[in-house]
């Protein structure tokens, strides 16, 4: 078998990941729409721009990955990912479709928002990470990262025409319309799972049923110092930094007084910074930890910048650096730790990064909700900086402890010796020491 191929795009040579490729990008498009249009529903039509509000929404919303965990993680690892991602694709569509008609027909209230978000989270709890390590079975290991990272791409690329197209149905025809476009667009992503050439997938390595294997999972994750490293980061960052429905939309209403297309505008520049993560990622050859520091201290940069920006342009210039800035850390995260896991573990490992990365919205969301409302959005953005920063100090320590990194000045530059980190081997820390250079 010939070595893996290169190329940003390299991953789109085989048929299959191409068919699932074109049915994602449609349906990552309906997906930022109605993201858009329910934080504009919420904080402007059903509330009088209340952030605390949209903080519920996104606790009800991401709390499920944290909740259902052990049955998450056991069924990316044990059920057929295919079948799976049909049931959960359609069972989002379907509730798209439902809040879209309550909306249209004048008759949605806040509640109705509040159990459609939680309804919303628990199927998308269970569909993200086979979603995620499905990815393995279209392309096999050695173009994981790659397809990971154009994943990423298709993902920031419907962040970055859906927000726009949300407001662009808001203003014209109404937010329930939006929500209407998301459901239809579920249907690209069924057709493309159903047109999969079934005999040319590589199936993961499937877990034995037992007792406990939740634990077991948890256990594994946690026994690994660069896998708990990663963990704690994505805590902090996920859940005090990625807030991003309160910070754009409160600086939007609050600060610069925009409508609807002036916010669907801001998060579509926030997706060009995204889209241009995802592609860098793309490029590269196989991840390292050393981004994962990188990542997480220009995300806090970013926030900062956002922060105390003067204008909209301004702030939306600081938003490109935050998106640039995540899709580094994230994908970063994605890639080394299903690059790193066994097959057999890699659904709970999955499972364990989106709840821990996303499961603890119900905690931040809430508290930077109320910090926008109480102090001002800007401070609720240093809530995000904090995040980011203490992210890049426990990257930090993992690399000085862990990797013996060292930092010198030699001619005039700054140099650092680091231990190798090829995330194949993880158990291997054998491997001889590399210099770079700043």
């Amino acid at each position: 078998m010939s070595g893996p191929q290169k190329g940003v795009f390299r991953s789109l040579r085989g048929v299959n990941y191409r068919i699932w490729f074109g049915g994602a990008l449609v349906s990552n498009i309906g997906t930022w729409m109605q993201r858009t249009a329910q934080d504009w529903l919420v904080l402007t039509q059903l509330t009088h721009q209340s952030a605390s509000a949209v903080g519920v929404v996104m606790a009800l919303q991401f709390g499920p990955q944290l909740f259902l965990l052990p049955w998450t993680g056991f069924a990316a690892d044990h059920f057929n990912q295919r079948k799976l991602l049909i049931a959960t694709q359609a069972t989002m569509g379907a509730l798209a479709l439902g809040l879209g008609v309550l909306t249209v027909t004048g008759v949605v209230q806040l509640w109705h928002v509040y159990v459609f978000a939680f309804l919303f989270g628990c199927a998308t709890a269970f569909d993200a990470p086979v979603r995620q390590t499905f990815v393995a079975e279209l392309v096999g290991e050695g173009d994981l990262s790659n397809a990971i990272a154009l994943n990423s791409t298709s993902f920031n690329a419907g962040r970055m025409i859906g927000p726009a197209a949300a407001g662009l149905a808001i203003a014209s025809v109404g937010t329930g319309w939006a929500f209407l476009l998301n459901g239809v667009s579920y249907v690209a992503v069924l057709i493309s799972l159903c047109l999969l050439r079934v005999h040319l997938l590589q199936p993961n390595a499937r877990a034995h049923r037992s007792r406990g294997s939740f634990v077991e999972g948890f256990h594994y994750a946690w026994s690994r110092p660069d896998l708990r490293a990663m963990l704690v980061m994505l805590f902090l960052i996920g859940t005090f930094g990625l807030n991003f429905p309160i910070f754009i939309s409160t600086m939007a209403v609050r600060v610069f007084h925009t409508d609807a297309g002036g916010y669907g505008t801001l998060s579509s520049i926030m997706a060009v910074g995204t889209l241009a993560g995802a592609l860098l990622a793309a490029g590269r050859e196989r991840p390292r930890f050393l981004f994962l520091l990188v990542g997480a201290a220009i995300f806090g940069l970013g926030c900062t910048l956002a922060a105390v920006a003067p204008g909209y342009w301004w702030f939306g210039g600081a938003l490109v650096v935050i998106g640039v800035a995540t899709l580094t850390f994230m994908n970063s995260t994605n890639s080394l730790m299903q690059l790193s896991t066994k097959p057999a573990m890699r659904g709970r490992v999955m499972a364990l990064r989106l709840a821990i990365g996303l499961g603890g919205t119900p905690i931040g969301a809430p508290i930077v909700g109320w910090v926008a409302d109480s102090f001002g959005p800007r401070w609720s953005l240093a809530v995000g900086a904090a995040g980011g920063f203490a992210a890049a100090v426990v990257a930090l320590r993992y690399l000085v402890k862990h990797r013996h990194l060292r930092l010198r000045i030699q001619d005039g530059r700054l140099r650092f010796h680091i231990e190798d980190d090829d995330p194949i081997s993880t158990a291997d820390r054998s491997a001889p020491i590399a210099e770079k250079v700043v």
